[in-house]
């Protein structure tokens, strides 16, 4: 074998080591490059993302007298065709969604309405309950004493001989035994409301406060709130107007 023929076994002999070695390397490493994989240890892992709530949702429709026979009739300062009734998601005491709550409001307003119950549901405001008053037959008494937050109602303004803002579809009471409505000398005019409401406490859920989110949500579109009033308060009320 002469000297330029060794050396060219030896060379080859150096490479194939070299590649050897390569590939031996490539597989510690989780195989060729290009095609790498993982072993289970190492594969990732996949966790679904939990569910957040459901977004705000609102449906305003048209109503009928059979919805409103005991809370609308002939001679209410407002006709059936200037209400309608807003179907929407409100957030619960219980921390959760809910669907189907129902507002009857005047039409004029009713997408400003549902505009500002969309900001409360976004700050997860809870609301205790929201039904027409016609679930309790039209009266106020028996839909404050549930502590239902409601809107129209043709009725007169308390204490009063002429029509309440409820009678235009123009007011809403939310929450009201966590915002009652107290006299001058302090006294709560709903007797059950009274286990619920201790004082104007803004840590308490439900509680409405001057300058808070709910306040300024309804200030947005131009309503006032019943706890500026002077003297008597009305905490649960906002309208168009005092």
């Amino acid at each position: 074998m002469d000297g330029s023929r060794a050396f060219s076994i030896l060379a080859l002999g150096a490479v194939l080591l070299a590649g050897t070695a390569a590939c031996g390397q490539d597989e510690e490493d989780g195989g060729p490059t290009g095609t790498q994989t993982r072993s289970p240890q190492q594969a990732p892992t996949q966790t679904a993302s939990p569910e957040g709530p459901p977004e705000f949702r609102s449906e305003i429709s048209k109503v009928t007298a059979e919805q409103l026979r005991h809370s609308w009739r002939a001679g209410c300062p407002v006709p059936l065709s200037g209400l309608r009734m807003i179907t929407m998601t409100y957030w619960g005491f219980d921390d959760k969604a809910h669907e189907g709550g129902k507002l009857v409001i005047n039409a004029k307003v009713a997408q400003k309405i549902a505009g500002v119950f969309e900001k409360l549901y976004d700050d997860r405001y809870p609301i205790h309950k929201m039904v027409p008053v016609d679930e309790y037959k039209g009266s106020d008494f028996d839909s404050i004493e549930a502590n239902n937050t409601s809107a129209f109602n043709c009725r007169q303004a308390t204490g009063s001989g002429n029509w309440s803002r409820h009678a235009y579809g123009m007011a809403i009471d939310i929450n009201p035994c966590q915002n009652p409505y107290v006299s001058t000398s302090g006294e709560i005019a709903h007797p059950s409301c009274k286990k619920f409401y201790r004082s104007r406490n803004p840590k308490e859920p439900g509680v409405i406060t001057a300058g808070d989110n709910v306040v300024k949500a309804f200030q947005s579109i131009g309503w006032k709130w019943g706890g500026y009033w002077e003297g008597t308060k009305d905490y649960q009320h906002f309208s168009d107007s005092r």
